[in-house]
């Protein structure tokens, strides 16, 4: 069964056809390689999404940006690491920065409390116990980290002993503040 178009995707539909027309994508167009030769791994936290390219003096078509809850790695050959792959090897990406943030709702996150709001959304227990079937350890694969330093360090540490990544690819580690942008460099390059 196919729900109804929620107002929030008209709204966004209605929109979308005006900056069509009048044009406005122009001043994003820019090339699918980034000119500052920069991938940045970063979390989806909506405090980032204008700040951190703001901070880091970034402009659209400046760099990469891989984003995903915590700006962590969490496996060597995770959806992360492959996209790094890819802009390294095929958009002219030549060095790494892991920028995790002050505040992030994945410190400290437990696998309970996740189980806990899916059951009340209707997803049955067993759906969840089905994952170890997958070789998928739920509880491993939702929790979360305990020291922004660290989980940036792990990344970081991951991501340049890849198999798969050459040796002359600097990776380097920093935490934002979200709240005023200052980044504390973890590791550089």
């Amino acid at each position: 069964m196919e729900l109804p178009m929620t107002a929030l995707m008209k709204e966004i539909l209605a929109h979308n056809q005006a900056f069509v027309a009048k044009g406005a994508h122009a001043q994003y167009e820019c090339s699918g390689h980034p000119k500052k030769k920069l991938a940045v791994v970063s979390c989806m936290d909506t405090r980032l999404v204008e700040l951190l390219p703001a901070a880091m003096g970034l402009k659209n078509g400046d760099i990469k940006l891989i984003k995903n809850a915590g700006g962590i790695l969490t496996h060597p050959f995770d959806s992360v690491m492959r996209s790094l792959l890819i802009a390294v090897y095929m958009l002219q990406v030549q060095e790494v920065a892991v920028v995790g943030h002050y505040e992030c709702g994945v410190n400290g996150l437990k696998p309970e409390a996740m189980f806990e709001k899916m059951l009340a959304r209707g997803i049955k227990r067993e759906t969840i116990e089905q994952l170890e079937c997958c070789g998928l350890d739920p509880k491993t694969w939702l929790t979360g980290f305990t020291d922004d330093k660290a989980a940036v360090e792990a990344s970081v540490d991951m991501i340049r002993k890849h198999p798969l990544l050459p040796k002359d690819v600097p990776v380097s580690g920093f935490i934002i503040d979200p709240k005023t942008g200052r980044l504390d460099t973890v590791v550089l390059a």
